[in-house]
């Protein structure tokens, strides 16, 4: 479904890594209350905390930056074309039946927002009886979640699904500097979904979702930062969402699509003493012609994109970017082992004008061997939102001037081995991205302190190379999964000064997984990752992080329908404050008053409840 052929990912040209439902199960139980821990521990995936005040968080692909994420549900924007960082914590892993990634450039897919790949999650489909499942889940951190899950067939032609949930954590200062370590929040969510089909093979599934949250960080009530003030960080969010996909055969050998969304989210954040209320806006419509011969597979089509920002405080960040375009993809079979995609898209950009976003790929399976090559173009329009501003909020920016798209080139060699229950993959990638967006920090007064930063255009390149290692091993109930990431990240200073390594990129990044799990009775997991040193930019401790490791067991005993878990979480309790302190001694220029998130901010932590199925 990432792609818009709709094979199977096996059969693909373009690399598409599947998070199954069983790996889904897993981690819901760590963190039912959002997606975070499931893409975090997918090779090549990093999810990098933002906002150290709110806990919010992006999703990197092989080192390439967290805003060029394209986030989907079904292969719907329903979370925005820009997805801000604090939605990946609002999702939970309730109804999903798996998530498929695509890594590297897919703008000839899906348009600017996916330069630096794709994150689709796919819902569960109702089979043909009732089922159900709750959740409830209580950590030592005095967090609580309670999700459930219900679907059902309505008659032969409609059947239905509904999830809900309701999320809270209490504030937590694990340092006694009287700042918030671990954010404040109070969310429900609900989204149900409706499914159609005609006895003529046409189908429509439609949803609507639902989200209103309460996050709380900054500084404790009477405590103060070192200039003396207090700075409360708030953040209340309102979003809802619709979106359809209809499709149906259109004769023998062509089908039809129609599929659209729209989403509405407004804000009302804090700052110390400023308060930011804004609206977000996106909007998607699209119909496309789908066709296929003996050795071919192709689609055409047309869409229309809307994103929309409006600020009642701080006007002179508006936008309004409207983008057509049309879009195309040929897959196409040269022999039983050889098989081509060629994908490409046009966009005509409100602001950023034409932009062509093409993609090449190539699968050949020799034996029990799988090599892929990709290679693929994007382009990036650029917001005011860059990490930092989501973190410290637009009072402190100058407005947008002069800016140009940013644009990338990726490619990848991939290549798989399967031999009996082992499973082995090695993939060499590259990116090269031009006209970064980069906050330039300068003082509103001639000799006076850096109190202010701009927006600009970095000259040069970002260049990012990297390779993927995974290994896979089933025997009897047990599953062994080993990972290793190499990343040689590097930017273009902005003064001009030669390059350096992008901030946040560890070097090195390694995981291991051991599972044993039998259906009906349970499963028991121990789970290590490292994290090797990372580059810090504007840290008043260090200029460099330290390596750690996270270490993790899980157990679940199932009784009937009801599976008793606890999970174990970060054994060796990391934590960043316990190396240096996370608020800054002085206010840095973009407004924050905390360094970077480079470590672990929460200690160790146990979780612990309880899943009940129900129904046939």
């Amino acid at each position: 479904m990432a792609t818009r052929i709709g094979r199977s990912a096996s059969d693909e040209p373009i690399r598409v890594e599947v998070i199954v439902r069983e790996e889904i199960e897993e981690k819901a139980i760590m963190r039912p209350g959002n997606i975070s821990m499931l893409v975090a521990e997918t090779g090549g995936v990093r999810v990098q905390t933002t906002s150290p005040a709110l806990g919010s968080a992006n999703i990197r692909l092989q080192g390439l930056y967290g805003r060029y994420t394209q986030l989907l549900a079904d292969g719907l924007p329903l979370y925005g074309g820009q997805a801000a960082s604090i939605g990946l914590l609002q999702i939970p892993p309730t109804d999903l039946a798996h998530v498929e990634v695509i890594k590297g450039s897919a703008s000839s897919l899906y348009g600017g927002s996916a330069l630096g790949g794709v994150i689709n999650l796919v819902s569960r489909r109702p089979g043909n009886a009732f089922e159900g499942e709750a959740l409830v889940n209580l950590t030592t951190r005095d967090g609580q979640d309670l999700t459930t899950y219900v679907a059902a067939p309505l008659n032969p032609s409609f059947s239905a699904s509904l999830t809900a949930g309701a999320h809270r954590q209490d504030a937590k200062d694990l340092d006694d500097d009287g700042w918030i370590d671990i954010a404040e929040y109070e969310r429900v969510t609900a989204r149900p979904r409706l499914f159609w089909t005609a006895d003529g093979g046409a189908r429509v599934y439609a949803t609507t979702g639902f989200m209103a949250e309460e996050r709380t960080g900054g500084t404790l009530p009477g405590r103060t930062v070192p200039d003396g003030s207090t700075f409360p960080q708030t953040q209340d969010t309102q979003r809802f969402d619709a979106g359809f996909i209809a499709d149906g055969p259109f004769g023998d050998v062509l089908g039809w699509s129609v599929r659209g969304s729209a989403m509405i989210q407004d804000h009302d954040k804090r700052f110390g003493a400023v308060i930011e209320s804004d609206r977000h806006e996106s909007y998607l419509v699209e119909s496309s012609l789908t066709g296929y011969t003996l050795r071919s597979n192709w689609v055409a089509g047309i869409a229309l994109q809307s994103d929309v920002f409006d600020s009642d405080d701080f006007p002179a960040f508006d936008y309004s970017y409207e983008v057509p375009g049309l879009f195309g993809q040929l897959d196409y079979d040269l022999t039983e082992a050889l098989s081509t995609s060629i994908s490409a898209r046009l966009d005509e950009h409100s602001e950023y004008g034409s932009q062509f976003s093409p993609r090449l790929s190539v699968l050949y399976r020799p034996g029990d061997w799988t090599i892929r090559g990709s290679y693929g173009q994007g382009y990036f329009a650029p917001t005011p939102f860059v990490e930092e501003i989501e973190a410290a909020g637009l009072s402190r920016l100058e407005p947008l001037m002069g800016l140009k798209e940013e644009t990338a080139e990726t490619a990848s060699i991939d290549v798989g081995y399967s031999w009996g229950e082992l499973e082995t993959n090695a993939t060499l990638f590259a990116s090269n991205v031009d006209d970064v967006t980069r906050l330039q920090p300068f003082s509103s007064e001639a000799g006076g302190p850096l109190d202010r930063v701009r927006l600009i255009n970095v000259p040069g390149e970002s260049r990012i190379r990297g390779t993927e290692f995974l290994v896979r091993y089933y025997w009897r109930s047990f599953k062994l999964t080993g990972s290793y990431l190499y990343l040689d990240a590097t930017e273009p200073a902005l003064a001009g000064e030669g390059r350096r390594r992008i901030p946040l990129t560890p070097e090195h990044s390694a995981g291991f997984v051991a599972m044993w799990e039998q259906h009906g009775r349970g499963r028991l997991g121990f789970e290590a990752y490292y994290t090797g040193t990372q580059r810090l930019e504007d840290n008043p401790y260090r200029d460099e992080s330290e390596p750690y490791w996270h270490l993790g067991l899980l157990g679940e005993i199932t009784r009937g329908r009801a599976s008793w878990f606890i999970n174990f979480e970060n054994l060796l309790n990391v934590r960043q404050t316990r190396e240096d302190p996370l608020v800054r001694p002085s206010r840095a220029p973009s407004g924050q008053w905390t360094t970077d998130i480079w470590s672990r901010n929460d200690g160790f932590v146990v979780n612990g409840g309880v899943r009940v199925r129900f129904g046939d």
